[in-house]
């Protein structure tokens, strides 16, 4: 299976600390580059985050978000150190009775410092869920990525098709060109009444036929198109595999186009640009 380097995914998850939303998006990329934007209390889990990313992906330009909302109940609950404030009256009252003078409120006591306590959330745990729901986050990435992957392998392999029936083609009119080129020479001569061996012509023209040959380009062109084949069943990160078919697709399809004598195998030609320019736009999005 082939992955696609473009897609989104979104998590949500709800605890009594709150809710909180993952989002994941990426772009293509040569090389897996991750960007993270976490609220500033989960900043220690960023480690984290690229290496699970780095497991589970190869290439890509991969934006993460996490949206925060603590649950306002759950923070709003006070509690007083009734001990500590026992602990300031009483030096206070000391206080009072060595000066001889002064006044003591309950608001200055609770306003010493730790009297008034607010009971801490639990961050590890916070931390596990929010982990968990980012892995199911990433199974939805990988998923959008594989079918949108799935697409593109059956746009190329439609593209595929389509070269081999291109080279099929010229293949057939291969033997009708190269006759109607030895006919147009012999014509010429003809009509030029030029007295040449026969030897020497047969050699002149067998030299040309060996120029504008192109069966080797054609069994070039379908065994790169198997080859390709391959590569995509096999599936995993070969984005670049692929991109260096695509250089070798088009090195065949120059050479095919600079032997051309005929206007239908220049037709062929430049439709076998066309093919491989569309497939090379796709497989830039393959991871």
């Amino acid at each position: 299976m082939i992955h696609s380097m473009t897609a989104y995914a979104r998590r949500e998850v709800k605890g009594d600390w709150g809710s909180a939303v993952w989002e994941i998006r990426s772009v293509n990329q040569r090389y897996l580059e991750t960007y993270l934007r976490l609220p500033e209390q989960f900043r220690s889990l960023e480690p984290v985050l690229r290496e699970r990313f780095r497991q589970r992906l190869a290439r890509g330009k991969v934006e993460c978000s996490l949206r925060f909302e603590a649950n306002p109940a759950s923070s709003s609950e006070l509690r007083i150190n009734e001990q500590l404030a026992k602990q300031v009256i009483k030096a206070a009252s000391w206080v009072k009775e060595a000066a001889g003078e002064g006044n003591i409120g309950p608001f200055q006591v609770l306003n010493w410092p730790g009297v008034m306590e607010t009971p801490e959330q639990d961050m590890d745990t916070i931390n596990q869920e929010l982990l968990t729901a980012f892995d199911g986050a990433v199974d939805d990435f990988l998923a959008a990525r594989a079918s949108e992957g799935a697409n593109m392998k059956d746009l190329i392999d439609q593209r595929l098709a389509a070269i081999s029936e291109e080279a099929g083609k010229v293949r057939a009119l291969m033997p009708e060109v190269m006759q109607w080129q030895r006919d147009r020479i012999l014509n010429r001569l003809e009509e030029a009444k030029v007295e040449l061996d026969a030897n020497r012509i047969e050699q002149e023209l067998i030299l040309l036929a060996q120029k504008s040959d192109v069966a080797e380009e054609l069994d070039r062109l379908d065994s790169h198109v198997k080859e390709t084949h391959k590569i995509l069943k096999k599936g995993g990160a070969c984005g670049r595999r692929l991109d260096f078919m695509m250089q070798e697709f088009n090195r065949e399809s120059n050479t095919l186009a600079s032997k051309s004598i005929n206007t239908e195998i220049t037709a062929a030609a430049v439709e076998l640009k066309v093919l491989i320019e569309q497939m090379r736009e796709q497989i830039q999005n393959i991871e």
